[in-house]
C-alpha cells in the first residue's frame, strides 16, 4: 500500500495525535501539546523523552555509524567506521556527555544536532534544498561528508509505544553521499556512495527493546522493526514510491549475531537472508541505566515486492545493518 502525503502537523488542534505512516517531512515534533489520554505530566516527559539523530554513510569499502541520542536526563553520542574488506572496525568511540550541555537534537528531521565533549564533536545538520552535511571529529576518527537530496520521499511513522506514551520517526532512504573519512592515517573516499538518516523523537518507557534491519541504495531500500514500536515503521522504498509493510520477523541467534539473519515480513512483500561481516557492539551499566547493544554490518539478499500481485523485485548484497537492542533509560 503506498503511503499518504505527511500531514503539516501530526498533532490535532485539540492535540489528538495522528497515528499513522506517511510520506514526507513534517516539522513539528512538540510532545508539550498532547492532550488526554497521551498527555502525561511535565516530570514524567522529563524522563520518558527520548530523541536520537542516527545517519549511516555506506561505500563498498567503509560502512559508517553515527549518532547523537538525548535521553530526557543526559546524552550520549557514538561514532565508529567499519573496513568492509578487512572486516573490522578501524575508529570508533563512545562518549557520554554532560546533561544539558553537551548534546542538542533538533526538533525535527531537517534541523540541526550537535555532540560536544572535549576533542569529540558532532554536527548533522540541513544546510538547503534537502542537502544534508555531516562533520565529526575524534579518537583517530573524523568524517565530512554531503549527502542528498532526496530521490524519494521521507517515512514518517508516528504511533502508540508500548509502555510509553507516543512515538514518532522520520527516516530516509538511499541519499546521494560524498566527502571524505579519515581513519587515522587511513583515508576513504566517500563520493558515489549511499547515505541514509534515522530521526526519532517520542515519549518511551523505562525499559525499551528493539530489533532493528535497514538497507539502501539509490532505487531500492527498507526500514523494519520489531519492538517497542510493532510495525508502525515498516517500510519499502522503491522506484520513487514508499510502501508499507506487515510485522517483522526476525530470526537470528542473539548469542551469535554474525551467524546468517532470516528477515520477512507476515503480508509477504519481504523476505531477505543477512550475512553479517562484522559488528559494533556496547554494553553500559550505569546503575541507573543500563544498555546492550550490537549492530552487525553486512549484506542482504532475496526480494522485496511492492503488493501481492507485483513481481519480486531481486535483492542483492544490499549493504545495510540489523540490530538488537535493549535499554534502561
Amino acid at each position: 500500500m503506498m503511503l499518504p502525503a505527511a500531514p503539516e502537523n501530526i498533532l490535532t488542534a485539540d492535540g489528538q495525535p495522528k497515528f499513522g505512516r506517511y510520506a514526507g517531512h513534517v516539522g513539528h515534533f512538540d510532545w508539550h501539546e498532547l492532550a488526554p489520554p497521551h498527555a502525561r505530566g511535565r516530570w514524567w516527559r522529563r524522563f520518558h523523552h527520548k530523541r536520537w539523530h542516527y545517519v549511516a554513510l555506506a561505500t563498498p569499502e567503509l560502512f559508517c555509524g553515527v549518532a547523537i541520542v538525548d535521553v530526557g536526563w543526559t546524552n550520549t553520542a557514538f561514532a565508529y567506521a567499519f573496513d568492509r574488506r578487512e572486516r573490522r572496525i578501524v575508529a570508533e568511540f563512545s562518549q557520554d556527555g554532560v546533561p544539558g550541555l553537551s548534546a542538542s537534537v533538533a526538533a525535527h528531521a531537517d534541523g540541526a544536532s550537535r555532540f560536544r565533549f572535549l576533542s569529540r564533536h558532532i554536527s548533522i545538520a540541513c544546510v538547503g534544498q534537502r542537502l544534508y552535511r555531516l562533520k565529526l571529529a575524534g579518537a583517530g576518527l573524523a568524517i565530512e561528508a554531503e549527502f542528498g537530496p532526496d530521490l524519494m520521499p521521507l517515512l514518517l511513522a508516528f504511533g502508540p509505544a508500548a509502555g510509553g506514551s507516543v512515538h514518532a520517526t522520520q527516516k530516509s532512504t538511499g541519499l546521494p553521499l560524498w566527502g571524505e573519512a579519515r581513519c587515522g592515517a587511513a583515508r576513504y573516499k566517500l563520493d558515489g556512495g549511499v547515505a541514509s538518516f534515522d530521526y526519532s523523537n517520542g515519549l518511551l518507557a523505562r525499559h525499551t527493546a528493539w530489533r532493528w534491519a535497514s538497507a539502501h541504495s539509490l532505487d531500492v531500500g527498507f526500514n523494519l522493526q520489531a519492538g517497542y514500536f510493532g510495525a508502525n515503521e515498516n517500510a519499502l522504498w522503491l522506484d520513487g514510491q514508499l510502501f508499507a509493510l506487515g510485522a517483522a520477523h526476525f530470526n537470528f541467534n542473539p548469542a551469535a549475531p554474525l551467524a546468517p539473519w532470516h528477515i520477512y515480513t507476515d503480508d509477504g512483500l519481504l523476505e531477505l537472508h543477512f550475512k553479517p561481516e562484522g559488528a559494533r557492539a556496547e554494553d553500559k551499566n550505569l546503575l541507573i541505566a543500563a544498555s546492550r547493544y550490537v549492530q552487525p554490518i553486512g549484506t542482504f539478499s532475496g526480494w522485496v515486492r511492492a503488493s501481492l500481485d507485483a513481481p519480486k523485485r531481486i535483492v542483492s548484497q544490499l549493504v545495510g545493518v540489523t540490530e538488537d537492542h535493549e535499554s534502561r533509560w
